[in-house]
Formats: C-alpha cells, sequence, structure tokens
C-alpha cells in the first residue's frame, strides 16, 4: 500500500484509497495492532473507553477484522446499511467510500479556527465511563435505555449536543433522528449477540457518514471491534434494568477535582473476541 493513498490514520486503523484492480475506487480499511488505554503507576492499562494510545497488542488488527467481519455481515443479514462491501486479508476490508459526518471551519482565516472532524455517536446502556464522570449524581450502571449521545473526534473527544448540530448547519434535524434510530438499531443488534453468548454491553460508540456513491445516504461506517465496546460479565438487573451488583464491581475516587470509575467485571477484548471467533 503507497502511503501516498493513505486517505485517514486513526487510533487503531489506517484507511487507504484503492486505486486498481476490481475494487478500484473504493476504500481499504487496514486494522492495526495499536490500542488506546490509559497509565496508572507507571503501568499501561488498555481500555477501549479511553482515546490515548498507549501501546500496541501483538494480533490484535487482525482480531480486530475478523470480529467487524462478523458484524458488518450480521447487520447486512439484517438489512441495517453499512459501507462494508467484503474482508479479504486477515486485517484488511474493503469498504464503500464514505464521507465522515464532519464540516469545514466557517472562517478558517481566524487564528483556533478549526472544522468539525467526524462525528462518532456513543450508546449507552448503563451508566459508567465518562459519562458516569459528567454526571456524577447519577447511580453507577443505571439503566439508560441506549441513550445516544453526538461527540467530535479527535485527539480529544468534546461532547456536542444535537441542538448544536442543527442550529451550525452539521445536520438538520431528520437526519439527527435518522442518524439517533440507526445507532439504536444497531446497539440494539449488538446487545442481543452479546446476550446470546451471556454478556452484557455496557456501552459503545459508532461513527456515521454519508456514502459518495448513490444518493448519499448516512451508513455506518468505520468499525464494530472490542476497541469501540465495553462488555461485563456480571449483569445483575432489577425490574427497571438498573445493574444490582454494581456495589461489588464499580470502584470510583476523585483526586483534585478529577473523578475516576473502573469496572471490576469488565470483560477483556480477548475474553468476549474468542468466544465470537
Amino acid at each position: 500500500m503507497a502511503e501516498q493513498d493513505l486517505v485517514y490514520r486513526g487510533k487503531s486503523k489506517d484507511v487507504y484509497r484503492i486505486t486498481e484492480g476490481p475494487y478500484a475506487g473504493k476504500y481499504r480499511l487496514v486494522f492495526t495492532d495499536r490500542a488506546t488505554g490509559y497509565r496508572e503507576n507507571g503501568t499501561v492499562v488498555f481500555d477501549p473507553g479511553y482515546d490515548t494510545v498507549v501501546g500496541e497488542i501483538p494480533g490484535k488488527g487482525a482480531i480486530a477484522c475478523r470480529f467487524a467481519t462478523h458484524f458488518f455481515r450480521l447487520l447486512r443479514e439484517k438489512g441495517v446499511p453499512s459501507h462494508y462491501i467484503d474482508t479479504l486479508k486477515e486485517n484488511e476490508m474493503i469498504v464503500e467510500p464514505a464521507i465522515p459526518l464532519s464540516m469545514p471551519a466557517g472562517s478558517p482565516e481566524l487564528p483556533g479556527a478549526a472544522p468539525l472532524m467526524n462525528l462518532e455517536f456513543t450508546w449507552r446502556n448503563n451508566a459508567t465511563g465518562s459519562f458516569w464522570r459528567r454526571y456524577p449524581f447519577v447511580k453507577p450502571c443505571k439503566n439508560l435505555h441506549r441513550v445516544v449521545e453526538a461527540w467530535t473526534k479527535g485527539d480529544s473527544d468534546i461532547l456536542i449536543t444535537f441542538d448544536a448540530l442543527e442550529e451550525t448547519g452539521a445536520l438538520s434535524r431528520d437526519e439527527i433522528a435518522w442518524s439517533v434510530d440507526l445507532v439504536k438499531d444497531i446497539a440494539e443488534i449488538v446487545s442481543e449477540e452479546f446476550t446470546s453468548k451471556n454478556l452484557h454491553v455496557i456501552d459503545g460508540k459508532f461513527e456515521l457518514g454519508r456514502l459518495k456513491n448513490g444518493d448519499g445516504r448516512i451508513v455506518l461506517i468505520d468499525e464494530i471491534s472490542p476497541d469501540v465496546l465495553r462488555v461485563c460479565n456480571g449483569y445483575s438487573p432489577d425490574g427497571s434494568g438498573n445493574c444490582t451488583a454494581h456495589e461489588q464491581c464499580t470502584v470510583t475516587a476523585v483526586s483534585d477535582g478529577k473523578r475516576t470509575i473502573k469496572n471490576k467485571k469488565q470483560v477483556p477484548a480477548s475474553d468476549f473476541v474468542s468466544i465470537f471467533l
């Protein structure tokens, strides 16, 4: 793959333009071994809920690609639109060209002006992670009924409201409604698939984009992989779907005004991937 064909380099994947062969004009997604997480007492802790690349996990890219293939094919069977075409190599996927939901800077000549980079949509079955850190009055692991949030995607992800997306012209109200419904539909399918394996998805994040060919409709792009899902094996819901086991597995702390929350029963990606693959 020629470097001049590189379209985008992300935290866990590289995207290349295909210039020849039967898939000319399509994109090649290369899943890398890069992994996000944090450092604790000098030790690297890999966690897909974080935004910083802290190292590499050998073989992670190939596993993520196989995992994503499983779910993209499942979505296709259920008629859910995505950019997925086929998987040709263990860590490479062929997809339709799509434009991530984004917006150029309105006044690029001004110092500090910046475009809206591709949006990510988080969905949350239960309250934890950044949701709890922002809303610490919420009981950890409360049922959130797959609440959907939009975030800017970049070196530092930033929450952005749906009203702001509409008023700035980034998305119309109909496009926002379509995007939220699409994310919830995919989240339901993914959650049910994990439930069938006796696992529970706490939350996840998806990226949407407009297909370059055809009518430019908004579809799922990027990936469904261990990098974008947080999973646990200790979910014990009450009648309202709130997890009753949170006192045994949730650890919170606050230091210098910074809150942290960890889930002791969170399943390492390698464990739940092996169940599907």
